[in-house]
Formats: C-alpha cells, structure tokens, sequence
C-alpha cells in the first residue's frame, strides 16, 4: 500500500510539475538570497551562510524529509580549492495536510543554515557559488524550482556588522537544539511507539509533535499521539517498520529538539504518579555535585588542589579562618562554573554546537592560561610574591581573596575533564529550563569545593594537616613542578590548535611574562615602591600575543592503524562485519592522554586490536568540530572522553568507562 500511494505521488508530482511549468515557466514562487554571517571571514576560521528564503503568499517550500508528498532541495556548492561545508540546518517546519497526505513544509519566511570552513591559506577575493534544485507547491499545484546563487567574501579580520550578527542570531534561535540523551522506539503490528529522555522539568511549549528525518519508519498522515510520562515523552503513532535508528525532531510549537533513537523495548506508562516536576532538575543536581566530587580525583586538577591544600595548611597553622577561606574558595569555583555553564546555554541558544570544557578549544585560551599556569608556577618556586592594591590586598591578607582566585583558576581548568555521573548530569542540563540548568552548573562547582568545605568547616579533618614550619618553603617550591609540567602541557596543547608558530609566539609571550615577573622580583626584594609599575609593560606585551594566534588544520594522529572519525567510514566498516573501536578524544584533555599513553596505544593493546582485526576510529574534537559535538551527544556525553565498543550483529555499541585499563581492551578484543 505505502510503494502504491509513493507510486501515485510521484505521478502526480510530475503531472503538477508539468501544468505549473507550461503555465508559468521561469516564474519564482519563493525568493531565496545567499547571505553570509561575515563578509571578511578570517583564514581557517568558520563563516555561518542563510539561505534566506520566502515564499510567495499561498505557496509553501519543503523540510529535508518532505513527508508524503513534494522534493527536499539539492544543493551543489562551487567553492575555492580547500573549502569545505556541512549540512543543510533547517528550523521546524510546520504540518499542512492535503487529500490525506502529510507534508512537513514551510509556508512562511525560513532560512536554512550551513557552516562554511575557509581554508587556513585563504586570501583575498573568496566567491561562493550555490545551484539549489528545490520543489514549491499550492495547494493543486507543484513547480520545481532552481536557483543560481552567488557572492563574493573577502579574506580579512573576520569582523560581523552588528545588524547582522543580530539576523543570524534570530536565525539560529530557529534550529533545533540536539538532545544528548539517546531514544528508543519499537514496532508492533503497524503501532510505533517512541519514548524519549526529557527532564520532566524541561519547559514544552505548545502541543507535542515528532517530525520523522529518517524515510520509511513512520506512517506520516498517521495521528500521533504525545504524552510526559516523567522524565521521558512519549509518541504513540502508527509505523511502517523497524528501519534501526532513525532520527527526527521533536518539537513543541516552534522549539525543537533534535534527537535519535534505536530499536527496543518501550515500556509502558507507570502507574505510579507523576514524579514532581523538580525531580528530573534535581536528580540532574546530585549527579553534577557527585561528579565534581569525583573531578577531585583526576590527574587534571591535581596541580590546582596543591595549591589550595598548602594555603589551608597554613591558615591552619597561623590562627587563620579557614572557613572563610573555604568559602571563598567555593565561591570561587561555583562562579566560574556558573559563568561557564551561562556562556554555553547562551552559545546553544544561538545555534552553536558545543559541549563541556568548549572554551579549551580555542587557542588564544590556551594562551592565557599557559600565561597564568607560568606565572603561578615561578611564583611557588619565588621568583616574585603576588602583590595588589588595595581592596585586594586586604581580601588577600586574610586569605580569602588567594582562595578565591585559586577557585576560579580550579574550575576553569578542571572542567575539561569528565567523569561518572557528570555525563547525563550536564546532558539533562541543556534541556532543561535555564535556572534549573544554571543550578546543575553551581552543583558541579560545589562537588569540586566539597572537600575544602569540609576541612574547613570539620575541625577533625583540619587537625590532620601537618604542623607549619621549614618544610613549608620546601614544599612550596616542590609545589612548582607540577604547575611547569602543567605549563608544558599547556604550551604543548597550543601547538597542536595552532602549529608550530603558535607555540613560538605563545612561548614568547610566556618569556616576556617571566621577565616581566623576575623584574617585579627583583624589586620587591630590594623594597621598592609600585614593583609591579615598570614591569606591567612586558605583561601587557605577553597578553598582547593573543591577538596573533589563530588556529591551525590539526595534524594526523600518530595512532597506529587508525583512521580518522566519521559516520560514513562507522557504517562502512560495520557493514563489512568488523569490530570496531571508536574513541573520541583532544588534547586539551589530560584523561584522555592518560588513556592513550598508558592503554591504547601500548604494544599489547595493539596486538590484540590487530589479530582480531579491530577497525580502530579516532575523533579528535580538540578544534570542538560541530559534528563530532553532535555525536557524542547522541551518547549521553557532554564532553571527551567518550569510548564505543561496535561488536558485529549488536545494534548498539557498548560504552566503556572513562579510565581505561589494558585488561579491558584485550579482554574486549579476544571476544571476552
């Protein structure tokens, strides 16, 4: 029946197509420009284009899945050598029914959006070229339609006219967000019946519809039926059949989740009543303060947590408040993460596809921090002792303000990695509603300060720490080394997101910065007034650099026998029957290194990966690629590292911990 109704829709396409032609050839029914974000796009950097579409009064376009009836557009892009773009971005379309045929259209003023990658050598004129074939309807008749698009962008500073910026926000608004939790749907008889994780505290705004992008699964005209059953939504409609995953979108008025689903059991409805409509926020909120509890622990935010173990040892041992500086230094970290968390939601909301620790990639980041982490680091070894006027000063004499910024500088650098229970804590957050969401960010922040919160509010644990005295200066100066390991790491870092004249320039600017220090130094030893005056130039200079780094086209990685991440590649090799191994990882993230120096990469490992002939997939999301952003968040992962186990004959791959072991890749290899 359905290859019958397809029959007769093409035949009555073609038909319509024909009558429209003859009677009105050549004539536009929807006016569409080609409008690009920044004009002056900078070398390897990304420029968002529209295709600023409106249709003519009584005409309608097409979604990239049209329904029963019409054509999604076909774009061919004519671009200079070394450019590439994504996919085609639509906002939610609407429902229009017609003689029982279901179609997902847009009636009304729509622009698609597309990513566009300029080359890193790219130079003056820089012209696009688009043919877009695409298909406009009435209500009786169809013309398809095409259209010879064009503009010329020239190679500068990346700058945005304000006015545009604005367009392109509102633009993005328009776009689904991706959901980072996965579906699951079954298919009985012609019933379908999908369930999908949504927090019960997430806002949902007008009636409930899901909009099929993957063909033959879904009777489209079918009525659907969508209910809240807790933490998840439901969609009860009729199918056609079990296709393995599909993907769609679920949408509620004009807002829009994107989201995937697999085959398997649904379970029915609980009997039980509602959950109450704060319980999905906070169990979100517990996930995030025992993740950030479990954050202590990794090699990332060691250097970081010596430095504040060696200040509350001394405000223990000098009649300090060491409450207050646990506070402060609390505060410290639940304002960054709230910050971080704020400046995510936002970017999100703006159509951007990012996850956690999204500021480390981007080398000017990296800079600063390698900046920062130097500076702490030859202060600990006595270069220079940190000085400020005013305010400061007295907040410092009493410990909380150093509290404080070591807080903030515990956060921004910690965050990048992920842990248990971090991953749905955070993937819950970008659905929820923003204050909900902003309180699972400041649950992240308590969970790092909680053990500093208990020393300083447990007098029991505070008797713990050693008595001070001479060993004090030597293990402040021990206490170094782990910042210029860290500094290296940093400075490593920047030349993979930068190249290697990144790197020169960001090791300049630390020399610049550790000059400025040993002169500020000096000064003070010898009881100078404003040490840091006559210093402050060579600072200014060093953060100056950040204006000449830019990123640069990531290397290949050095992983044996590995190939390069894509979802095609997956299918293909999963087609042929192999086991595959896909990690995604960057090399902002130290788990991630960790597990490849010390598992992934070691001889063993790569025997046993070998003799059972293991494809082995690497996504690098060092530069944060939108792609690979968007399929770890099909995973339930707001950020690296993610591990998938792919065996043959099982639908779904199988998820591993975030610490690897030897054990387990060779036990996995072997088909244990």
């Amino acid at each position: 029946m359905t290859a019958v109704r397809f029959g007769l829709m093409a035949l009555l396409l073609w038909m319509f197509a024909g009558m429209a032609m003859a009677q009105a050839p050549g004539e536009e029914h929807v006016r569409i420009t080609l409008v690009a974000e920044s004009d002056r796009p900078a070398p390897g950097s990304e420029v968002t284009l529209a295709l600023a579409s409106v249709p003519e009064k009584g005409w309608h376009a097409y979604w990239l899945n049209p329904g029963d009836a019409g054509l999604p557009a076909r774009a061919e892009w004519t671009l200079p050598k070394g450019t590439t773009i994504g996919e085609l971005r639509y906002p939610v379309p609407e429902r229009l029914t017609i003689a029982g045929l279901m179609n997902y259209v847009y009636e009304g003023p729509f622009a698609p959006l597309v990513t566009l990658k300029v080359p890193a050598d790219a130079s003056g004129a820089f012209p696009i070229q688009l043919k877009l074939n695409y298909l406009v309807c009435t209500d009786a008749i169809c013309v398809p339609g095409k259209a010879d698009l064009a503009t010329t962008l020239q190679i500068g500073d990346g700058s945005v006219v304000p006015g545009m910026r604005a367009q392109f926000d509102a633009w993005r608004a328009a776009l689904p967000r991706p959901l980072g939790a996965q579906g699951v749907y079954q298919v009985q008889g012609k019933a379908l019946r999908l369930a999908i994780p949504f927090p019960a505290a997430a806002t949902a705004p007008g009636e409930g519809y899901f909009f099929p992008a993957t063909h033959g699964a879904f009777d489209y005209a079918a009525p659907q039926k969508v209910t809240r059953d807790g933490d998840r939504v439901v969609v009860d409609t009729a199918g056609v059949k079990s296709v393995g995953p599909i993907e769609g979108l679920l949408a509620f008025g004009k807002q829009g989740f994107w989201v995937r689903a697999v085959p398997g059991a649904v379970p029915a409805a609980k009997a039980a009543p509602a959950q109450p409509p704060w319980s999905g926020a906070l169990l979100a909120f517990l996930g995030a303060v025992l993740g950030g509890l479990i954050l202590n622990i990794m090699p990332c935010v060691f250097p970081i947590l010596s430095l504040k173990a060696l200040s509350l040892a001394k405000a223990n041992a000098e009649g300090g408040s060491p409450r207050a500086e646990a506070l402060a230094y609390t505060a410290g970290v639940v304002l960054v993460c709230l910050a971080l968390g704020g400046t995510l939601l936002a970017l999100r909301a703006g159509g951007a596809t990012l996850g956690w620790a999204f500021q480390l990639q981007d080398p000017r980041v990296i800079l600063v921090l390698l900046l920062l982490v130097t500076g702490i680091g030859f202060n600990l070894a006595g270069l220079f002792e940190l000085s400020a006027p005013g305010f400061v000063n007295r907040a410092a004499s009493r410990g909380t303000g150093g509290a404080f910024m070591t807080g903030a500088l515990a956060a921004f650098v910690a965050t990048p990695c992920t842990g248990p229970f971090m991953g749905a804590a955070l993937g819950a957050a970008l659905v929820l509603p923003w204050p909900a969401a902003l309180a699972v960010f400041a649950g992240l922040g308590l969970g790092i300060a909680l053990p500093f919160l208990l020393l300083g509010f447990v007098p029991a644990f505070r008797r713990l720490l050693p008595r001070p005295g001479a060993w004090m200066e030597t293990l402040r100066r021990i206490l170094s080394v782990p910042m210029f390991l860290t500094a290296l790491a940093l400075a490593w870092v920047l030349g993979r997101q930068a190249g290697v004249a990144g790197m020169t320039i960001g090791l300049a600017a630390a020399l610049l910065a550790v000059l400025g220090l040993w002169w500020t130094g000096l000064r003070q030893r010898r009881g100078r007034a404003l040490a840091w005056l006559p210093a402050a130039a060579l600072l200014v200079l060093a953060l100056g650099a950040i204006a000449l780094v830019s990123a640069a086209p990531t290397e290949a990685r050095a992983v044996p026998g590995a190939e390069k991440f894509s979802e095609a590649r997956l299918a293909e090799l999963r087609a042929q029957g192999r086991p595959v191994f896909a990690y995604f990882t960057a090399d902002w993230c130290l788990t991630c290194k960790v597990n490849e120096k010390a598992v992934i990469e070691t001889d063993a490992v790569a025997r046993a990966l070998a003799d059972r002939k293991v494809a082995v997939l690497v996504g690098d999301w060092t530069d944060g690629d939108p792609a690979l952003g968007r399929f770890i968040e099909r995973h339930n992962r707001a950020g690296v590292p993610l591990y998938l186990w792919y065996e043959p004959g099982e639908a779904e791959p199988r998820v591993l911990p975030q610490i690897l072991t030897r054990a387990m890749l060779i036990d996995l290899a072997n088909g244990d």
